[in-house]
């Protein structure tokens, strides 16, 4: 629960000041361009401070853990106090220090697919959790911003634009006590020694043979509790990680345009949730390559509905927002199981590396997709859903090419 709990407080942190950040930027003597930038530089630094911080997590989250709390507080707070600075860059500097708090995004997918701690048939459901969490937090998180900026307060410490800052300052002092209280951190899995793993995690950590490889023979039944150590990746492999990655990438490409269309994005992000929960139950029955391929399909419908209204000129309000929930609820559907799949299909001491590089494709589709975002009146809307449909479609190569070997556990 208290991973789950980071990734949801992560999320919120990073779209609370949507809302006002633009009004706050100019209100310091910047612009929307600035404002743009305050918004996406947590990503590039969170990106930046993930190999320095393995190189001494150990394998563990306590550390991360703990420097997500104590960077999310002073990032806050910092934020907050731009106002009685008079110090535009303050709010720049406070989501810097926030970028490394976000670190922690990546803790939150190894730990829901760590065989150490959770079984093959419950990672998905996790992995499930986590994007449950994030759209509660995509939601939440500019809802509360507007409402804190529309009530304002008359203060030059505590306002409509400080506020966000101040409250989840101490929303994250809250939750580091009780991180300090309850967190237990994860034993070291002995090698090749089985005693330290329970044994209903035991039990489930065989894998799915691919065709043509002799994992069957590595891992043995189900009741082998550590799988020997693997060094290498087949080809078959390798092409499951290319398409997770891109998958991973897709996903947060096309959910970056969330970002550009505020109350849009709030209301869309509302109407996900019941289908999202929804997913939780359904992925103990079906494969994740089934929710995938349900996940895009949606997504795609979605777009290419839209670029069809688009040429034909017959855009309204409802329109719009039929076809982008199509796509949020698709894409944010899909993002699911990139992880999860992989977990599975890889032994475990290659959860590390395989969270670090979907946490870096998620990376490269945010920020990139921001960007294009924000291109999208200049370029043409059309040109800007083609696109979009185009890096769908190389996802849907990739994923006829490597079905076969896609196939893994339920659940």
């Amino acid at each position: 629960m208290i991973i789950l709990a980071a990734n949801l407080l992560l999320q919120i942190s990073f779209f609370i000041i949507v809302s006002s950040s633009n009004e706050y930027a100019k209100y310091l003597g910047g612009d929307s361009t600035f404002s743009g930038i305050v918004i996406g530089i947590p990503t590039v630094f969170s990106g930046l401070a993930l190999l320095p911080m393995m190189k001494f997590d150990h394998g563990h989250y306590k550390l991360p853990l703990h420097v997500s709390c104590g960077a999310s507080i002073v990032g806050h707070i910092l934020y907050a106090l731009a106002y009685k600075a008079k110090f535009l860059y303050l709010i720049l500097i406070g989501r810097i220090v926030s970028g490394l708090a976000f670190s922690m995004w990546m803790y939150c997918k190894r730990y829901c697919s760590d065989g150490r701690i959770v079984g093959i048939r419950q990672r998905t459901t996790l992995a499930g959790c986590l994007v449950l969490g994030q759209g509660l937090g995509m939601s939440a998180g500019p809802f509360f911003g507007g409402l804190l900026t529309k009530v304002g307060f008359a203060n030059e410490v505590f306002n409509g634009y400080t506020s966000p800052g101040w409250i989840m300052a101490g929303v994250w002092i809250a939750f580091w006590i009780c991180v300090y209280v309850w967190f237990e951190d994860v034993e070291d899995l002995p090698h090749p020694s089985t005693s330290s793993i329970h044994p209903s995690v035991a039990r489930q950590m065989s894998v799915d043979s691919s065709p043509g490889d002799n994992s069957s023979e590595k891992y043995g039944s189900d009741e082998t509790l550590v799988p020997l150590p693997q060094r290498t990746m087949s080809s078959a492999q390798w092409g499951v990680v290319i398409c997770m990655c891109w998958f991973a990438m897709t996903c947060f490409f096309i959910l970056a345009f969330a970002v550009r269309g505020r109350q849009l994005h709030r209301t869309r992000g509302n109407n996900d949730l019941p289908f999202l929960m929804m997913n939780l139950f359904l992925a103990r029955r079906i494969q994740d390559r089934h929710i995938l391929l349900t996940g895009v399909s949606i997504g795609v419908i979605g777009l290419v509905t839209f670029t069809g209204l688009l040429a034909a000129n017959r855009i309204t309000y409802g329109s719009v927002f039929a076809c982008w929930w199509l796509v949020a609820l698709g894409f944010n559907l899909a993002s699911t199981v990139t992880v999860s799949l992989l977990s599975k299909q890889l032994p475990q001491e290659w959860n590390g590396r395989t969270s670090l590089a979907i946490q870096y494709s998620n990376y490269t589709g945010r920020v990139s997709g921001a960007v294009w975002g924000g291109s999208g009146f200049s370029v043409g809307m059309l040109n800007y859903a083609g696109l979009e449909i185009a890096i769908a479609g190389i996802g849907a190569i990739l994923f006829m090419l490597f079905w076969k070997n896609l196939k893994t556990k339920t659940g």
